[in-house]
């Protein structure tokens, strides 16, 4: 059984910068793909990026290209969220989840983190 803690949450002023970490514990690291989503209040979960652990393809929603970076530490079974510019409308927690890669962006994880809260303040 694949266990996720997220760390690295917080509150923060807006165009900071924020790295989110998500540890695995279980299973085999590697063998299956992460990613993080996010929800904020009254709004269904998002997809946010994924990565798959092997080659390191990865692949990020349009609402956070080019401010957020998702990146894998094989060494570490951990996979990090790279977050900068941040806007109000990212506040929102955020969750790690693994799974098929091609299947994470819509959702569909075999597993989850509890999550972590982020909140952007204007």
């Amino acid at each position: 059984q694949v266990q996720l803690v997220e760390s690295g949450g917080g509150l923060v002023q807006t165009g900071a910068s924020l790295r989110l970490s998500c540890a695995a514990s279980g299973g085999t690291f590697g063998s299956y793909a992460m990613a993080w989503f996010r929800q904020a209040p009254g709004k269904e979960r998002e997809f946010v990026a994924s990565i798959t652990l092997k080659g390191g393809g990865t692949y990020h929603a349009d609402s956070v290209k080019g401010r957020f970076t998702i990146s894998g530490d094989n060494t570490k079974s951990t996979v990090y969220l790279q977050m900068s510019s941040l806007k109000p409308e990212d506040t929102a927690v955020y969750y790690c989840a693994g799974g098929i890669f091609g299947a994470l962006r819509l959702g569909a994880a075999a597993f989850w983190g509890q999550g972590t809260q982020v909140t952007v303040a204007s």
